[in-house]
């Protein structure tokens, strides 16, 4: 699979956690989110290509948005431990995004990514 993503990834600043459905269990917690997948970090490793239904509990100060916890169909894209701890990354791609999840998503991303600075200029 190409490392080259079709969309740039958000990190995020809030403390999200994922869950798998049937059974109820936690992955992780997102590192990063886009409309068309997450990136989670979690202690147990998950097997790739994997489909399953993932459920994401975003942070209740959303009053927008009400309680926003969203539940869709994933796969997994690619699962990676990482070097020099007891974590795994993992990548999920979401399989169906209905128009809410992704009103949801949306306004997460614009109230908790990270904002990215440009870079200092010398000045002369």
């Amino acid at each position: 699979m190409s490392d080259h993503r079709k969309e740039e990834r958000e990190n995020l600043k809030a403390f999200t956690p994922v869950f798998r459905l049937n059974p109820r269990s936690v992955l992780g917690y997102i590192e990063d989110l886009t409309l068309r997948g997450a990136m989670v970090i979690g202690e147990k490793s998950v097997e790739n290509g994997k489909q399953m239904t993932i459920s994401i509990e975003f942070s209740g100060d959303l009053p927008e948005l009400g309680t926003p916890n969203i539940v869709i169909p994933a796969r997994v894209a690619w699962c990676r431990k990482e070097e020099n701890t007891n974590y795994f990354m993992i990548g999920f791609e979401f399989v169906e995004l209905t128009p809410e999840n992704e009103r949801i998503i949306e306004a997460f991303l614009r109230r908790y990514k990270f904002r990215r600075q440009a870079p200092m200029k010398d000045v002369e």
